[in-house]
């Protein structure tokens, strides 16, 4: 008969402890492969520079929106000023033929007070300062016909002064309106222009190179030709030709929001000067410049036409023959050359 062993309570077969030995293995294996770090392959670096290049580029554009703006608000006050400069110029002369006018009826009116009347209308007239006209009285004795003359034109001049006056002080009001318009714009550019130096600082300096190169040009090595040493850029007017060659003179020298020269400029400041060298006056804005003369296709272009750029034409440069234009492109760079398709063109205008 055969025996049977009875196994101890809480003991294992060998097959047994062996399955579970191995099961237990294989889950720690895995455990351990679970909580590892991935460490497979190193983390790409970031790439900034298409996006942060756009962003810059598109703060550039609207601080330089927003320059042709505060130009435009500039040029406005400018000629609020000259108005109200000529407004109180024509309310000191109207003041004087008033006083003029006041003296000689005074004159009468105190001759009429000494012979016991004085015409309502006249007394009206002078009421303001009686005492100096009375002074007057000694040589009129009644009102001719010449004097009731001066005393209609008289009226209506008081009623012209108040008009110069109601006008100058509508002008002053406009004026302080523009002024604030422009305080505002000056506000929005120098906060875009921040933002786009801080940008620029948290660039490296490949990518700052980078962005130099491609932030009008479309980043194309070698974009340009150099221009011809002997200035020939083609067939130009004598006051294109001057304006050509100030703008060339210009290379070099700083973009300068605001700046009309010589010293550095802003793109719309930069035409303004060149032209001034040539005897010519410019509008002070690009968007202005665009209407400053003759509308020609850009495939007629000639040394000394104005380009402006995007459909706004916030941005204007000169074009100086080769498919080249000067202009100031942006903050922080300085008067060069381009290719005269680096942005889309609105408009090539000859003055």
């Amino acid at each position: 008969m055969a025996s049977h062993r009875r196994s101890e309570p809480g003991s294992l077969d060998r097959n047994t402890k062996v399955g579970m030995l191995t099961a237990a293995a294989a889950a720690a294996t895995a455990a351990a492969i679970t909580v590892v770090p991935a460490t497979a392959a190193p983390a790409l670096p970031k790439e900034p520079s298409a996006t942060v290049r756009a962003q810059v580029d598109r703060l550039f554009e609207e601080a330089e929106r927003a320059t042709e703006r505060f130009n435009e608000a500039g040029e406005r006050a400018d000629r609020l000023r000259a108005d109200v400069g000529r407004a109180r110029d024509r309310l000191a002369r109207a003041q004087d033929r008033i006083n003029t006018m006041r003296g000689l009826l005074g004159a009468f009116a105190g001759a009429q007070y000494r012979s016991g009347g004085i015409d309502p209308a006249v007394e009206l007239m002078l009421s303001e300062d009686p005492d100096d006209y009375l002074d007057k009285a000694a040589t009129l004795g009644r009102l001719t016909d010449h004097q009731a003359r001066q005393l209609d034109e008289l009226r209506k001049e008081q009623r012209r002064l108040g008009q110069e006056r109601s006008e100058a002080a509508r002008k002053l009001v406009e004026l302080e309106a523009v002024r604030a318009d422009a305080a505002r714009e000056k506000s929005v550019v120098t906060t875009k222009l921040a933002a786009a130096r801080r940008l620029l600082n948290e660039m490296s300096a490949q990518d700052r190179a980078d962005f130099e190169r491609a932030s009008r040009t479309g980043d194309r090595d070698g974009a340009l030709p150099d221009p011809p040493a002997d200035g020939s850029f083609g067939p130009a007017s004598g006051r294109a030709a001057a304006a050509v060659r100030a703008a060339r003179s210009a290379v070099g020298r700083p973009y300068i929001w605001g700046a009309t020269g010589p010293s550095g400029f802003d793109c719309s400041g930069l035409m303004v000067w060149s032209y001034r060298q040539a005897g010519v006056s410019l509008p002070r804005t690009s968007q202005a410049q665009r209407y400053a003369g003759r509308r020609v296709p850009l495939s007629e272009a000639r040394p000394g036409d104005l380009v402006t750029y995007r459909s706004d034409a916030s941005h204007v440069g000169m074009y100086v023959g080769n498919g080249q234009v000067v202009h100031a492109p942006h903050p922080g760079a300085r008067v060069r050359y381009d290719p005269v398709g680096m942005m889309p063109v609105a408009s090539v205008t000859r003055p």
